[in-house]
């Protein structure tokens, strides 16, 4: 999984996004301090340590930069960046339940939006899995040679995620 490009100077419009989630109930904002607990063990429950570490980051910063998509009390996704390094996006996840929906679009365009509002024009997506669902929604470009990529290499747990095919939770066995 490459990293990618993204021109953050020509993002498709967030409204359109946050509109289509609003209207099924489910409410796209920055992440809060006194729920940070919250988020973490969710995001625990359902992926891996290594996004739970670079979320704890996201809520770190003032302002956070990490994203919420919640209907209620309901936490159904979240999408971070400036975690692993400046101007990165990532990690972000949607409950399982709840793919294909919409809701990590509008997590994704909420998070650039906020990025290039911060003053980047270009944005990084890190280690990205979905590479044509990037393409096709923000117009991210792969960066050539960046498989592994070079902006993990060395992190403890990664030669065996980046040469042995292992999860990304593969560090907590050793």
């Amino acid at each position: 999984m490459p990293d990618m490009l993204v021109k953050l100077y020509d993002l498709p419009p967030l409204e359109p996004a946050l509109d289509r989630q609003q209207e099924r109930g489910i409410n796209i904002r920055r992440g809060l301090p006194p729920e940070k607990a919250l988020t973490l063990a969710w995001i625990r429950e359902r992926f891996s340590e290594y996004w739970v570490s670079e979320a704890d980051v996201a809520y770190s910063r003032q302002p956070p930069t990490i994203m919420l998509a919640q209907r209620g009390e309901q936490l159904l996704g979240f999408a971070c960046y400036d975690t692993t390094h400046k101007n990165f996006f990532g990690p972000t996840g949607v409950d399982e339940a709840e793919r294909g929906l919409g809701i990590g679009t509008a997590l994704l365009l909420a998070a650039l939006h906020d990025m290039r509002s911060a003053g980047y024009m270009y944005g990084i997506i890190g280690w990205a899995g979905p590479t044509a669902y990037y393409e096709k929604v923000v117009g991210a470009a792969s960066i050539p040679d960046s498989e592994p990529p070079g902006s993990y290499r060395g992190m403890l747990g990664t030669h065996a995620i980046f040469h042995e095919g292992a999860s990304g939770d593969s560090f907590l066995d050793h």
